[in-house]
């Protein structure tokens, strides 16, 4: 009766064969009815065309478009951008005397405090020094009235106008915006700030540009309100660097990147460091998971019948 059993099971083995492959036979011939079908046929050729000819039409206007979205602009080596490297903390110093001297006249930059520049920039006394420059309202006081008091370190950097319509007023209908997340908030970051300081030049052959505006091919529009702040020796540094056009360009870039992310250097600190730790931890993980398993991967197993199934 058991040989009887086992004599069958390959026969219901093959007749399952069978069936997978009568299946198999019978799916790949509906796809070949389908492939062959002329409607589906047609219908794919639609597709595929309406695909490319959506596509042409999207190329052709991003192509004829390159003025409203502004000139990409080039990437240029900045050293903090390296995984192993930290901001030029001396630009950043005379990145902000470009900004105090020239842009501060316009743009805020309302998170930035005097106390994140101790330690980065500048002396806990050279902060104070510079925050007690400006004057604060406060209050109010035993009387119940509001005063003016010397900036301190807690307070955060002036701005320029009291409100939107006061700087809208002053600029001829354009708000100046703030700088404080400028290089995360317009794309390519450091490199547009740069190439939009040292980029402007007189409008190509065909282009005009109203009155009160000022053409520069990376400002979305190529129109933009502010005219060209930078010039060559308009701040004297205190390190005697030359203050060239694009290195004033380049020093406030730097400082507004510091702005946008203050955390910048000790972030790659602490990963510097998580990744040593990891790594360290790593290769003990894997040189105790090879010592405690070596003895069981490397053991035999073998079978010895019993003498009397022989």
């Amino acid at each position: 009766m058991i040989i009887r059993r086992l004599q069958s099971i390959p026969t219901r083995t093959s007749i399952f064969t069978k069936s997978l492959k009568v299946r198999n036979v019978s799916t790949k011939a509906n796809e070949k009815s389908i492939l062959l079908n002329p409607l589906f046929s047609a219908s794919a050729f639609v597709a595929v065309s309406g695909s490319l000819y959506l596509y042409y039409l999207n190329r052709n206007t991003v192509d004829a478009d390159m003025a409203a979205e502004g000139l990409h602009p080039p990437h240029y080596p900045w050293t903090h951008n390296s995984p192993f490297a930290t901001f030029d903390h001396a630009s950043i110093r005379r990145g902000y005397q470009v900004y105090k001297e020239v842009c501060a006249t316009c743009h805020s930059l309302e998170l930035v405090a005097f106390r994140n520049l101790v330690g980065v920039s500048h002396t806990e006394e050279e902060a104070k020094a510079l925050a007690e420059e400006f004057e604060y309202e406060d209050g109010p006081n035993d009387d119940g009235e509001m005063f003016m008091r010397p900036g301190k370190l807690a307070d955060y950097f002036p701005r320029p106008y009291p409100n939107e319509e006061a700087a809208r007023a002053a600029n001829a209908g354009a708000y100046p915006p703030d700088l404080s997340l400028m290089i995360k908030a317009r794309h390519g970051g450091a490199d547009y700030v740069f190439s939009l300081l040292t980029g402007y030049c007189d409008p190509p052959p065909g282009v005009e540009v109203r009155e009160g505006l000022n053409y520069n091919p990376y400002f979305p529009g190529g129109a933009i309100a502010m005219a060209r702040v930078l010039y060559d020796g308009l701040v004297e540094y205190e390190d005697g660097t030359p203050a060239t056009a694009s290195q004033m360009a380049k020093d406030v870039a730097t400082f507004l990147n510091w702005a946008a992310e203050p955390e910048h250097d000790e972030r790659k600190r602490t990963g510097l460091k998580a990744v040593i730790l990891f790594s360290v931890l790593t290769a003990l993980s894997l040189w105790v998971k090879r010592s405690k398993w070596t003895v069981i991967k490397s053991r035999k197993l073998a079978y010895s019948p019993p003498p009397n199934l022989k």
